[in-house]
């Protein structure tokens, strides 16, 4: 136990704290890396009913309160957040010998760069989006204080970890650093998911209807994951494909604008049902017909390989690194971002041809467990990892 390598890892979500996709990876791959032999501490946010401290294995977990935790300020919260990590850290860093940090987005930007520069260890960071992307660019002061943050991390890191060519082209031209700092590593999911039974009563509470076909999608409810294309396609599709209907999961800002917009066109062939437990999740990509991820910005999309690990048809907007995990017509079906009638285009080469559905299924899902299991990127990781503390002074 003792001889085994430490890694420090700062992320402000962790599960069960669960709010989009940093903290299902952050998951993953402490797990891949404690199975070749790493030890890792997460410092992460406290959320009520956790406890403070929590072991699992080689993975042990240290959440945080922020300072302000109160706070009405997103901006101010955060600060808060990074105090509190920075308290956390210099304790452990009295107790522990670190190989290096490992931090994950601005929001714990600031300790990172604190505590690389107070014990002169090195700083590896993942970025998993951009504030300048989300928003196809920078307009308000608390954009504009994001993106310094990012900036900021970027400058102070040693390595710079993203999962996909377009996030790599992102990454160069906002942040204009050098490429060699750049390492791209794609996600990964546990492809031993789609091997898991579920019980039908998982699914009672929601609009389950056995008679149609159900298109599945989840993410947060926010503008860039595209979710009013799929009320738009809903309302075309209502009177010309009644053998279809829509399952969306997730919560976040927009789902009762969603949700109001879908009762004012009176669609009923479309269901916002907010936040799903993994249970339901699981549950609810066994039953689809077909899974759909139609993003204005994605910098990888994790979520589709889930689908695709479960042999589900998936389509995907042709965007950021969505386009790079769906090989059109071999892997998956692409459709272009913000347009309803795409999707209907594709999704009804689908609904109508159960043959090449069925095949686009399997071979999605063998590509998934070749190229995105969590094991061959922790070895990937290991190998950034070497190379920054054989190379740092």
């Amino acid at each position: 136990m003792n001889n085994k390598k430490k890694i420090l890892i700062l992320t402000w979500e962790y599960p069960p704290n669960v709010v989009g996709g940093l903290s299902r990876h952050v998951e993953g791959l402490a797990k891949a890396l404690t199975s070749i032999g790493y030890h890792i501490h997460i410092i992460t946010t406290w959320i009520e009913e956790l406890p403070l401290y929590e072991r699992v294995g080689d993975i042990e977990i240290f959440r945080v309160v922020p300072l302000n935790e109160g706070d009405s300020s997103f901006v101010r919260w955060v600060g808060g957040l990074n105090l509190s990590i920075i308290h956390q850290a210099m304790k452990l860093i009295k107790e522990n010998e670190y190989d290096l940090i490992h931090a994950h987005d601005w929001l714990v930007g600031a300790a990172a760069v604190t505590l690389k520069e107070e014990y002169h260890l090195p700083l590896i960071t993942t970025i998993h989006a951009t504030e300048h992307g989300r928003n196809e660019g920078i307009f308000t002061e608390m954009q504009k204080k994001i993106d310094e943050q990012e900036k900021e991390l970027v400058r102070h890191s040693d390595k710079v970890i993203i999962c996909s060519t377009s996030m790599k082209e992102e990454v160069l031209q906002i942040f204009e650093v050098e490429s060699q700092k750049i390492v791209m590593i794609p996600n990964g999911i546990d492809t031993s998911i789609a091997n898991i039974t579920y019980k039908r009563e998982v699914l009672e509470k929601f609009p389950i209807d056995l008679e149609k076909k159900m298109v599945f999608s989840i993410g947060r409810m926010v503008k860039e994951k595209g979710f009013h294309t799929l009320i738009e396609a809903a309302r075309e599709m209502e009177g010309s494909r009644p053998d279809v209907y829509f399952m969306i999961a997730g919560k976040g800002p927009m789902l009762q604008e969603f949700r109001h917009r879908v009762e004012r066109l009176g669609l009923k062939n479309i269901h916002f049902i907010g936040f799903v437990t993994d249970t339901e999740r699981e549950a609810l990509f066994r039953q689809c017909h077909l899974a759909v991820f139609p993003s204005l910005y994605e910098p990888f999309g994790i979520v589709a390989l889930e689908a695709m690990a479960y042999s589900k048809p998936t389509i995907v907007s042709s965007v950021g690194g969505l386009k790079g995990i769906i090989h059109h017509l071999n892997t998956g079906l692409l459709m272009s971002s913000n347009s309803a009638n795409s999707f209907i285009e594709q999704a009804s080469v689908l609904l109508d041809n159960e043959e090449l559905a069925t095949r686009l299924g399997n071979d999605g899902k063998r590509m998934v467990e070749a190229m995105y299991s969590w094991k061959r990127i922790a070895e990937d990781t290991h190998r950034v990892y070497e190379e920054t503390v054989l190379g740092y002074n």
